[in-house]
């Protein structure tokens, strides 16, 4: 198939029929973008349509592109995405992003579930108590990252050298890697397609490259999930995370 028949099939696929009614005040723009994306892009590499969708909620949340993030939410759903992951890929977010930004992502896709006739809340998926949350986290950051965090702090007053590496453990480890409905190797992937969004972010980057070899996401993998960031985040991020795993893959031969 030629990319403009590609992206027929794959847009009615992810959003349903077009509505020849709407109306149209920029066809041309449009068609760049569609046949793109849903004609080029989503055919390069190996990833499945529900990590792709999962890849862009992920993107467009870290971007506030709310519009978007609303119509992928739905296009999530329609290629078998479920609602626990749509959440947690969103949730997975407010280490890198902050809260503020994570709510108004979340508020989205509830908007979206609302629509489906999802009932709200959606069941819980934390498995840590106040009790173990740190250790927990630490048991899934340790064999990936080590102590490098609380290495690179340990020039800070004593009174704050541990507050950050232990928010890290604690919060961004044990509150959210631990959850239901995603896996270590899942999260990882979409941390780097976070990581790549935000920009800036070269040393984190890197980290997270060499982090999701260790668990298993090959460098192609990793890869294809940028190539398919870059319509959403531009080549110039796009490219920079993209070399920034070649690094990473270098290093580790």
């Amino acid at each position: 198939m030629d990319r403009i028949t590609r992206m027929q099939s794959k847009y009615r696929q992810l959003f349903g029929e077009p509505n020849p009614s709407a109306p149209q005040t920029d066809p041309e723009f449009m068609a760049i973008l569609q046949h793109l994306i849903f004609g080029e892009v989503f055919f390069t590499g190996d990833l499945s349509d529900q990590e792709r969708e999962l890849i862009t909620v992920v993107v467009l949340a870290v971007n506030q592109t709310l519009p978007q993030l609303k119509a992928h939410t739905a296009a999530a759903l329609n290629v078998g995405v479920t609602p626990l992951e749509v959440r947690e890929v969103v949730y997975q977010c407010a280490p890198f992003i902050g809260f503020p930004k994570t709510l108004n992502a979340v508020a989205v896709i509830n908007e979206v579930f609302k629509e489906r006739g999802i009932e709200l809340p959606l069941p819980e998926q934390g498995t840590t108590s106040e009790a173990d949350r740190f250790e927990q986290g630490q048991a899934i950051q340790q064999p990936i990252y080590g102590n490098e965090i609380r290495e690179g702090l340990k020039g800070l007053p004593e009174s704050l050298r541990d507050a950050m590496p232990d928010f890290l453990t604690a919060f961004g480890f044990g509150d959210f890697y631990t959850r239901g409905s995603l896996d270590t190797a899942q999260r990882e992937l979409l941390v780097l397609c976070i990581l790549a969004a935000l920009g800036g972010v070269d040393a984190q980057i890197s980290a997270h490259a060499r982090g999701n070899l260790q668990v298993g996401n090959s460098l192609e993998k990793q890869l294809t999930a940028l190539i398919h960031c870059f319509p959403y985040i531009g080549f110039p991020r796009a490219l920079n995370a993209i070399r920034k795993v070649q690094e990473a893959g270098e290093r580790a031969e």
